[in-house]
């Protein structure tokens, strides 16, 4: 079993694109919030009020300003920031994160289906905690990847209502990553 699945307390994950938009996600039902947003100069306050509400934190290193999507960024992340984890689209830094005891998110964007066979042999190199496959409303896809990879699958971008967030779980989906605050709660 994959210990990110004992994380996730409620299905929705909270996808903070703005710094406004953190104090909504620290007061809904989510328990895992993907920090898209924030900078070197203030991710650890961020990432400390996330925490002391007992939420988990997972930062996208491609969006934190100041700080370098690469292995001495996930190296500072890991020694100054600490969240739960990081989400990435490159599999040299999930690596680099599993090495430093973060759990990591990989993210692939799903295109036409070489980019699925591709994101496969990536994530089965790179070993994350789980997947974040984009688009997210893409039920039979989802079935699909499931029945690739026995990482848990999280579902994100382009998920609008509760509806695609169903369907994305009943097709097999761990979580789903939404950046639309009415769905937080």
């Amino acid at each position: 079993m994959y210990p990110i699945v004992d994380l996730v307390e409620h299905q929705t994950i909270a996808a903070v694109q703005s710094e406004e938009d953190l104090d909504d996600a620290l007061e809904s039902k989510v328990n895992v919030i993907f920090l898209l947003t924030g900078s070197i100069f203030n991710i650890k306050e961020l990432v400390d009020r996330i925490k002391a509400v007992g939420k988990q934190a997972f930062l996208h290193m491609e969006f934190i300003e100041g700080i370098a999507a690469d292995k001495s960024g996930v190296a500072y992340v890991a020694q100054n920031i600490a969240p739960t984890g990081i989400i990435s689209t490159r599999s040299n830094l999930i690596r680099v994160a599993k090495d430093m005891d973060l759990m990591a998110i990989q993210r692939i964007f799903l295109i036409d289906r070489n980019a699925v066979i591709k994101g496969i042999k990536v994530v089965e190199q790179s070993l994350p905690d789980a997947v974040e496959i984009m688009p997210g409303v893409m039920p039979r896809v989802i079935r699909e990847i499931t029945n690739m990879t026995p990482l848990p699958i999280i579902a994100g971008g382009l998920v609008g209502n509760q509806e695609e967030i169903d369907e994305a779980l009943k097709a097999g989906a761990l979580a789903v990553s939404v950046g639309t605050k009415e769905l937080w709660f």
